[in-house]
């Protein structure tokens, strides 16, 4: 429990001192936002706004947590440095397609096949590494099993077929994550409710950890008070970066910080056993990636008719005249309410079964 409270506390320090320093040097190196000219016109004011914030949030949660390692003297688990591993490579390619954006002046930043290319690479090798180390007890990192709160046992998939559904989870959370990043806090907000419900799952994980409390309703997972560490880390670095984040937004977190995100969010999901559970608790998230969707299928089904004004949906809010923070501040709700209820389906299946 101290490395969770000092990784979660750390983190939360580094972003909030450093996301200072990192708007001044950004600031100063003209790093700014590009903007799009199809997008609500409100939102050209937030031309030039640093960006690349997530870079403080990578870098937070990585130091808080191996701070929190050094002085706590426990040595970091195999599934703590793979979710790690999942949060910078996908960083990268996020860092990669901001600094194009910013080098090239132009705002879409990486070609889609290369970006791509960045997050399939990542996430197969966070699938295969996955699989690979078990412990004294034959649990690797993650499953070859299908989850939503545990693992369904009845079915034991072929490696082939976990590392592409892995490359799928880790590919559609990074992208739902980015597309909900365009409020101002909006992503930020939302991710931090996100983790720390995830904080608590891996806290009560461990207290009815299999490997120590035996029973019918344990649960058979790997390394879950090292995954609450990260999992407090990324709330508090969260937590942190929106201080500067919120309306009106001093830096942006960027791709940077959204496909990172999003991969860290996917990956705790695997790695807790709880891969449908993440659709219910990253609720919000699930809405926006359906609004773009709905709006391509529909676009292409009518021959050039909208379903919605704008997608992603808080774009479409926003040109009916809502005002920004209150589109933000609904949408906290709204991912509020499927937090709440993510915990309650989570904690009611341990009840039912106790």
């Amino acid at each position: 429990m101290k490395a969770i409270l000092l990784a979660g506390g750390l983190s939360l320090i580094f972003t909030l001192v450093g996301t200072r320093y990192a708007i001044r040097v950004l600031t100063t190196k003209g790093y700014g936002q590009l903007i799009r000219d199809d997008g609500p016109t409100t939102h050209h004011t937030k031309r030039g706004t640093p960006t690349m914030g997530g870079l403080v949030i990578i870098l937070s949660v990585v130091l808080a947590y191996f701070c929190a390692k050094l002085i706590t003297g426990d040595e970091p688990s195999w599934s703590g440095l793979l979710l790690l591993f999942l949060l910078v490579g996908l960083g990268t390619v996020g860092f990669l397609d901001d600094y194009i954006k910013i080098a090239m002046q132009r705002s879409l930043g990486l070609r889609s096949k290369a970006k791509m290319a960045g997050q399939v690479t990542v996430a197969v090798i966070f699938a295969a590494l996955a699989l690979t180390r078990p412990d004294d007890r034959g649990q690797t990192p993650a499953s070859r099993h299908l989850s939503f709160i545990r693992d369904f046992d009845t079915i034991t998939l072929p490696v082939i077929v976990v590392v592409l559904l892995i490359l799928v989870m880790i590919s559609g959370a990074s992208n739902a994550v980015n597309l909900t990043d365009g409020l101002d806090g909006l992503a930020t907000g939302a991710s931090t409710m996100v983790f720390g419900a995830y904080t608590l799952v891996n806290i009560w994980q461990n207290n009815q950890w299999c490997a120590l409390t035996q029973g019918n309703k344990c649960y058979d997972v790997r390394d879950p008070l090292d995954l609450a560490a990260i999992a407090a880390a990324l709330t508090g670095a969260c937590f942190g970066f929106l201080w500067w984040n919120a309306s009106p937004a001093k830096i942006f977190m960027g791709d940077t910080g959204s496909l990172s995100l999003g991969g860290a969010l996917a990956g705790l999901a695997i790695l807790t056993r709880t891969e449908f559970l993440l659709a219910i608790l990253g609720g919000l998230f699930v809405i926006q990636t359906l609004s773009v969707m709905l709006q391509v299928g529909y676009f292409k089904a009518t021959s050039g008719r909208r379903m919605f004004r704008m997608a992603p949906l808080h774009h479409h809010f926003e040109l009916k005249g809502w005002d920004e923070i209150t589109v933000v501040i609904r949408f906290w709700i709204i991912t509020g309410i499927c937090v709440a209820a993510g915990l309650g389906i989570f904690y009611a299946e341990w009840v039912a079964g106790a």
